[in-house]
């Protein structure tokens, strides 16, 4: 499973994005052919974007392009530009229900096909926007094995409710509701749930680490970014601490020796430690191994002037 704390938003048209791009420390980088470009910039968008890919994935950085929703009669354009060598998934906002996934992945069958690209290479993360989103959530997280994560976007939530966004509440009560099913969707499904952009201002920093904190706890597994300096506290809010490999490692040791026993729980700093805490221990290690090894696979962050033309070709 690929890893996705972070997914950073940057306009496709935008060719300086893209080599800044290149040089963050995000896990995942969204080419946003959507709500970031005009409608007469699309085809541009498009060109540059599937053009650009290939740049940002020399780097280890995991390629996503945002089409426009299947409303609009642009998705399949989208597509036939932008699925390309280096491009990992497509995100596919206003997802309402299943047959909407099932139809972009029936696209991207054909798009793979006319295309040197193996089948199904391209992964899907569907968008919930709206209410009816929410409600069809466990069809949509279901609806297709392209799908690798499934995102919640608020801002778009809140208008279907009637609400502003910029007036919800400091505890975020409005979307607990929205947020929590999708993560329980999710991971029904076998998928990862990625939480909304922050949307509040991007100097209330307090504001920002108290959501994520929130994303955290609710069991997302990462969250949309709108500016390269939300990446770096998201990578490290959705990774183990230090304190928790710490005692992870020490859980294992303890349950692994008691197994050599044959002893099937143990006493571990006054607590019992049976097969299930072991096996979170497990995970945190496993987690732990990803984001180090995903960090240290990017070292190169410089971009040059030579590559931008190489990508282009």
């Amino acid at each position: 499973m690929i890893l996705l704390r972070s997914m950073l938003y940057f306009p496709a048209n935008n060719v300086r994005a893209a080599v800044k791009a290149a040089t963050l420390l995000t896990d995942a980088v969204i080419f946003d052919l959507e709500d970031a470009v005009s409608i007469d910039d699309k085809e541009s968008g498009r060109i540059l974007a599937g053009s650009l890919i290939k740049l940002v994935k020399r780097r280890g950085i995991h390629t996503f392009v945002r089409v426009n929703d299947l409303g609009t009669g642009l998705t399949t354009d989208d597509l036939n530009f932008t699925v390309t060598d280096g491009l990992d998934g497509v995100v596919l906002p206003k997802t309402e229900r299943g047959s909407d996934v099932a139809e972009v992945s029936g696209m991207l069958d054909r798009v793979e096909k006319k295309g040197t690209l193996a089948s199904e290479s391209v992964k899907l993360v569907p968008l919930i926007e709206s209410a009816k989103g929410v409600v069809n959530a466990s069809e949509i997280a279901s609806g297709s094995d392209r799908i690798v994560a499934v995102a919640f976007g608020a801002g778009d939530y809140c208008r279907d409710l009637g609400r502003d966004i910029s007036l919800v509440s400091p505890e975020e009560i409005e979307l607990l509701y929205a947020r929590s099913h999708i993560v329980n969707a999710s991971r029904a499904a076998g998928v990862m749930a990625i939480d909304t952009p922050f949307l509040g201002s991007l100097t209330d920093r307090e504001a920002f680490l108290k959501e994520i904190d929130l994303a955290v706890r609710l069991g997302f597994k990462g969250k949309q970014c709108i500016h390269p300096s939300q990446t770096e506290p998201v990578n490290k809010m959705f990774s183990p601490s230090p304190e928790e490999v710490s005692r992870a490692r020490r859980i294992v040791d303890a349950f692994d020796q008691a197994q050599a026993r044959k002893i099937g729980v143990v006493a571990f700093e006054g607590k019992m430690v049976d097969l299930m805490t072991y096996r979170q221990a497990k995970y945190v290690l496993e987690t732990y191994e990803r984001t180090t090894h995903r960090t240290a696979a990017r070292k190169a962050l410089s971009v040059d002037l030579s590559e931008i033309f190489s990508a282009s070709r």
